[in-house]
């Protein structure tokens, strides 16, 4: 274990968006600077870092230098380039590591580690080829969803399989990127644990979030979710055993999906997320310690914060033009604000988000 961090050192990040942005607003208030990493120009975190390095993913001699400036380093979005993660922990401490970014970066090798640890998830099939698909099919079965094994988000890389479907039609949407099919699962309610695993291996989880989407992107989460305590317990267990086989560091969501059957009601693994989350933003004042502290406490090797909810909440995402609500919503007594600095505001993309605790 690397020795914890001091006040006045310096955290790196890898990823220039909202969620970076936010992990530095919430370095600054525990002494800690922050230097920003990504090759955008216009990246939201660079308005709030300390220093900022502006270059590419590839860019070996630029992250080399990047790494010798911080203490340890950490990212924000879990497509950071396999190589550069590698690169990076030749040279400074990465959490969470290497491992976790590549396991989770892929479907097919996230499903298979879930399985692997005896828990649940969706049958599922790798599909590189019309053989493969007609053989997933075969096995899993109509509806099921065909996901590109890479890259995908907020629906993005999917399609449902539906009856009348045809294969190659299906396969054509994937343009022509290795994919995986999963069984549809015919949840009540989407929900998510948010949690942490400090380097000591203290874990630290926040309240069931339950999530509601429209058009595949997250509107909205609710705290507490409306779930019995027992499948909250067995939710948040799921959580532990993920990050204690990944020997994780930092803050992770794991998405998952509750199923009301004949014998009660229980929760199956749909997607790892191994970074901050849209679904933990309500913590920031629900909660007495937020996500984004949270994951500095981690990554620091400092001592994890409290998870306890200040209340009932609500976080509401702002999408598009909705961010010119601003002044309407500053009005509004009890709702706090949050607008991430982007530029244009196109359909479905995160401005900002607002929440309220009752």
């Amino acid at each position: 274990m690397t020795t914890p961090l001091a006040p006045g050192a310096t955290i790196g990040i890898l990823g220039g968006g909202q969620l970076g942005r936010m992990i530095a607003l919430a370095a600054a208030p525990l002494g800690l600077r922050v230097h920003v990493y990504a090759p955008d120009a216009d990246s939201p975190a660079f308005d709030v870092a300390a220093e900022r390095t502006l270059a590419a993913y590839d860019d070996e001699a630029a992250l080399a230098l990047f790494a010798e400036s911080v203490d340890v380093v950490t990212y924000e979005f879990e497509n950071v380039p396999a190589a550069t993660a590698r690169l990076i922990s030749a040279h400074r401490p990465l959490f969470p590591d290497a491992r976790a970014l590549s396991v989770t970066q892929d479907r097919l090798t996230e499903k298979a580690f879930v399985r692997d640890l005896g828990l649940p998830t969706p049958a599922f099939a790798p599909v590189d080829d019309r053989a493969s698909m007609a053989a997933a099919v075969g096995a899993i079965g109509r509806p099921s969803v065909l996901k590109t094994r890479r890259f995908g988000y907020d629906g993005k890389g999917q399609v449902l399989v539906r009856e009348g479907l045809g294969l190659d039609q299906a396969l054509a949407m994937m343009n022509g990127q290795p994919a995986i099919l999963e069984a549809f699962v015919p949840f009540r309610a989407e929900v998510s644990v948010v949690a942490a695993r400090g380097r000591d291996g203290a874990f630290a989880a926040y309240d069931v979030v339950e999530n509601r989407h429209e058009n595949h992107i997250l509107r909205s989460s609710h705290v507490p979710a409306d779930i019995r305590p027992e499948t909250a317990a067995s939710a948040i267990a799921i959580a532990r055993k993920i990050a204690d086989a990944f020997q994780y560091v930092g803050v992770f969501a794991v998405e998952m999906f509750l199923v009301a059957g004949p014998t009660g009601e229980k929760v199956v693994v749909n997607e790892i997320a191994p970074r901050v989350h849209n679904s933990g933003h309500w913590t920031i004042e629900g909660a007495q310690t937020s996500q984004f502290e949270q994951h500095v406490r981690a990554i620091a090797g400092w001592p994890l914060g409290s998870t306890a909810t200040r209340g009932r909440v609500e976080m509401t995402n702002l999408l598009g033009a909705e961010a010119n609500r601003w002044r309407d919503l500053l009005a509004e007594p009890g709702a706090a604000v949050h607008l991430y600095g982007k530029g244009e505001p196109k359909p479905g993309r995160k401005m900002g988000h607002v929440t309220r605790v009752r």
